[in-house]
């Protein structure tokens, strides 16, 4: 039993990354309409730039390393919002409206230039974090000890915090209403006087931001991240979204939960190596019975 909690103390952690990346997911799918991978590019470009600049302030500044953690964070954000907004206007919203296989493959010529980018700035090195908030505390234990780190608390109370506000700003704020209207509906949003071009922009804004965080979270606990893991959990979040949160931010984020729950529980019981295997087997058979049921 305390192995089972384990698993489940772990899977907390790992779902917790995965609601925050498929919450911001469904934000912008609301209005996007159309599968991309721009959500998995800004997420593991987001890690890997709060990995260079935390770096340079330790290296090159000599900051203390929490400040030079800070510097990472900031820089992830700030680089990841321009990212966002400027993918928005320039690449996204002039093709939202043309066929699906066109947003996929502007998303992931997007995921290249990213990727090229962050490569070309570190030299083609792959620099890696010190570890840290990595003291084990013990939460219980008899036969077995249930053990976790303040940074897997922190990131998970960190992503709880943003999804639930986020959650309670699109049910209550203008803003929100705005961003429901438009993914409603958005020919009679724009009759009833709505910019649905700058709705999209600043949702895609936002659901960026959202994704570049849960990318600073995966960098600081995992010490790395590359382009692979992003389309990998970009990939996993698609699938997620399509069960039924394309348009819940809250239902997507319940979805990531569950699957990180679930693949954290089959690295404990079964081998670790048909993990994703599974999980996209388990995705596939749960969209498949649930639109044959619609």
């Amino acid at each position: 039993m305390g192995y089972f909690a384990q698993q489940i103390v772990n899977g907390i952690h790992l779902g917790a990354l995965y609601a925050l990346l498929a919450f911001g997911y469904a934000i912008a799918h609301a209005v996007l309409r159309r599968a991309s991978f721009v959500h998995g590019a800004l997420f593991a470009f987001s890690g890997q730039v709060a990995i260079i600049f935390t770096g340079l302030g330790w290296h090159a500044l000599w900051l203390v390393y929490p400040a030079a953690l800070g510097l990472g964070v900031a820089a992830a954000l700030t680089y990841t919002a321009l990212a966002a907004r400027l993918i928005a206007g320039t690449v996204l919203e002039p093709i939202r409206r043309a066929a699906p296989n066109t947003t996929i493959a502007a998303s992931l010529g997007v995921m290249l230039v990213l990727m090229e980018s962050v490569r070309i700035a570190t030299a083609s090195s792959v620099p890696w974090l010190s570890p840290f908030l990595n003291r084990v505390i013990v939460l219980a234990g008899v036969d077995f000890t249930v053990t976790t780190t303040p940074i897997k608390l922190i990131e998970t109370l960190i992503s709880a915090t943003v999804i639930g506000l986020g959650a309670w700003y699109l049910s209550s704020s203008k803003a929100g209403r705005l961003w429901r209207a438009v993914a409603q509906d958005e020919t009679a949003a724009a009759l009833m006087g709505i910019d649905g071009r700058k709705v999209f922009i600043n949702s895609m804004l936002w659901a960026g931001l959202v994704a570049g965080l849960a990318g600073v979270l995966a960098a600081f606990h995992y010490g790395n991240i590359d382009f692979g893991t992003g389309l990998s959990f970009a990939v996993k979040v698609l699938f997620i979204a399509s069960l039924g949160g394309l348009s819940s931010p809250l239902a997507a984020a319940f979805g990531g939960l569950g699957i990180g729950l679930f693949e954290t529980l089959w690295d404990g019981y079964f081998p670790a190596v048909w993990r994703d295997a599974a999980t996209y087997c388990v995705l596939c058979a749960l969209l498949v019975l649930t639109r044959r049921a619609v």
